[in-house]
C-alpha cells in the first residue's frame, strides 16, 4: 500500500505537498537567479528541472502516485506528459553534453509550456 495515497494521514499528504510545491518554486527561482553567473546555465538547468520534479513530486502527495501516472497518461494529457518528460531529459543533455546554452533554455521554456498544457 505505499503507492497507495490513502495510507498517509490527509494531513501528512497536505503537509508533504507544501513542503515539495515550495521547494520546487525555491528551485525554480534559485536556478533563474543563478542563471546570470559565469557557467550559470548549467546551475539554471539543474535547478530548474528538480523544480518541475519537485512540483510533481507535490501532488503525488495529494493523489497517490498511481493515480498520478493514470492521470498524466490520459489522452487528454499524454502527449504533454511525453514533451514536459522528454524536456527535463534534453535540458539536461543540451547543458552536460552538447553544451548549447540557447537549447537549454528553449528546453527549459516547453518543460513550463508543458507543465501548464
Amino acid at each position: 500500500k505505499v503507492l497507495d495515497a490513502s495510507t498517509l494521514s490527509f494531513g501528512t499528504r497536505v503537509r508533504w505537498f507544501a513542503i515539495c510545491f515550495v521547494a520546487g518554486i525555491v528551485c525554480s527561482i534559485l536556478g533563474t537567479a543563478l542563471l546570470w553567473l559565469p557557467k550559470g546555465i548549467k546551475l539554471f538547468a539543474v535547478f530548474y528541472t528538480l523544480g518541475n520534479i519537485a512540483a510533481l513530486a507535490s501532488t503525488c502527495f495529494l493523489m497517490g502516485p498511481v493515480k498520478q501516472l493514470k492521470a498524466m497518461f490520459e489522452p487528454k494529457r499524454l502527449i504533454a506528459t511525453v514533451v514536459m518528460l522528454l524536456c527535463l531529459v534534453l535540458t539536461l543533455c543540451a547543458v552536460f553534453w552538447w553544451n548549447k546554452k540557447g537549447l537549454a533554455v528553449l528546453f527549459c521554456i516547453l518543460q513550463f509550456l508543458a507543465m501548464t498544457w
